[in-house]
């Protein structure tokens, strides 16, 4: 940053310093000027009063910025004793139009008018009493010399004014500003509060579906280890493979989070992959099969796939942990005129091997309830009357369609 910049910076940011620096150096120059000026007219008491007054004149400035009011009427009572007690101008009398301008600029509308008015009314009386005094000025110069001082007023408040106006108008943009940067920044705490919770969906259902299946298996090949070893074998390799390719999604899922540049990345999973996602319930010993009915009357929002995915994966995972050993599953997708729809059954054990996890309480089908909505969409969860458990699931095709 360049000098000027920095010296510029320093001044708008020590408004005092500056007031009372140039109170002080205009102190030392116009007051003892005040008595040269007042010195023909008067004797040494008038000389000690021309100086009080100078200062009274000249030293509120010093928080002229600070506290517009109180160092206005200090400076106006002392242009009052001025105009009463002294018999000729003073070069403190240049405050005046810095008090105009100082009030236009940073006081309250009737501070300002108020002080515009005074100091027109000042020019006047001060042109009267000083040429009454002085005898020697005919009354064109009289009449000039106020309309020139009064004209000083105007312009003072005028530039005081205009001042006015662009400072509130900065003061806007940047209140303006610090809002909009505020705004800024709760949008990019919600994103990524909802990207937090979009990965943690993603890793509960990687993580639930893929545990399940390896529980399943090491518990098949458990009982087989004794009696088929070749079906321990496959069961190992199962999980296995299963351990592999849930590690491996939940590095490409932490390094989304880390935004690391050497990430890679796949195709999320859509009803395509339902085919595989079925092989691997299978290779548990679950039965699952999969029926799709029709084809797609229009198109489903972006991301529709992944959810209908994701409910499949929850569904049939709740299915190997609750529905009994003995339960089938059975994956209906079906495109109607108007949708997706997206049921999951078993005739397993229903409800009573859940009655610690009623339906839609865990956390795997809130959050497909979740993602369902936000296509305005609907997921539905709960026993069959003849036994078993059911989860459906609809998705309207969009607008677009």
């Amino acid at each position: 940053m360049a000098w000027h910049r920095s010296a510029d910076e320093w001044l708008r940011s020590h408004p005092a310093h500056v007031d009372a620096a140039v109170a002080g150096a205009l102190w030392l120059v116009c007051a003892p000027l005040s008595l040269l000026f007042v010195a023909p007219w008067t004797d040494g008491t008038g000389l000690v009063l021309a100086f009080a007054i100078s200062s009274l004149e000249i030293l509120p400035l010093a928080w002229r910025r600070t506290r517009v009011t109180v160092s206005a009427g200090v400076i106006v009572l002392a242009c009052l004793l001025h105009l009463a007690l002294l018999p000729t101008y003073l070069p403190s009398v240049i405050t005046v139009p810095l008090v105009v301008f100082t009030l236009a600029k940073y006081g309250r509308r009737w501070e300002s008018a108020a002080g515009l008015a005074l100091s027109l009314l000042g020019a006047v009386l001060s042109t009267i009493a000083f040429g009454a005094v002085q005898g020697s000025f005919s009354t064109t110069y009289l009449v000039f010399n106020a309309l020139v001082i009064m004209l000083g007023m105007l312009v003072a408040w005028t530039w005081g004014d205009l001042s006015r106006t662009r400072r509130l108008a900065l003061q806007t943009l940047q209140e303006r500003a610090a809002r909009l940067e505020r705004e800024h920044a709760a949008e990019r705490a919600a994103a990524a509060a909802d990207e937090r919770a979009r990965i943690a969906r993603e890793m509960h259902d990687v993580v639930a579906h893929s545990l399940s299946v390896m529980i399943a298996q090491a518990d098949g090949g458990r009982y087989a280890a004794a009696t088929s070893p070749d079906s321990a074998r496959r069961a190992l390799e199962t999980i296995a493979s299963t351990g592999r390719d849930s590690l491996a999604e939940m590095r490409r899922l932490l390094g989304v989070l880390r935004d690391d540049d050497a990430t890679t990345y796949r195709p999320q999973p859509g009803l395509d992959d339902l085919d595989g996602l079925l092989d691997t319930i299978r290779s548990t010993g679950q039965a699952a099969e999969l029926h799709v009915v029709g084809s797609a009357a229009g198109v489903l929002p972006q991301g529709a796939p992944l959810v209908a995915y994701r409910a499949v994966q929850e569904a049939l995972t709740n299915v190997l942990k609750h529905a009994g050993p003995a339960a089938d599953a059975r994956v209906e997708v079906r495109y109607g005129h108007d949708g997706l729809s997206v049921n999951i059954t078993d005739n397993g054990r229903g409800t009573s091997s859940r009655s610690e996890h009623p339906a839609g309480s865990g956390h795997g089908l809130e959050g497909m309830a979740e993602r369902a909505n936000l296509y305005d969409g609907t997921l539905t969860a709960g026993p069959l009357p003849r036994g078993g458990f059911a989860v459906r699931l609809f998705i309207p095709y969009s607008e677009e369609a």
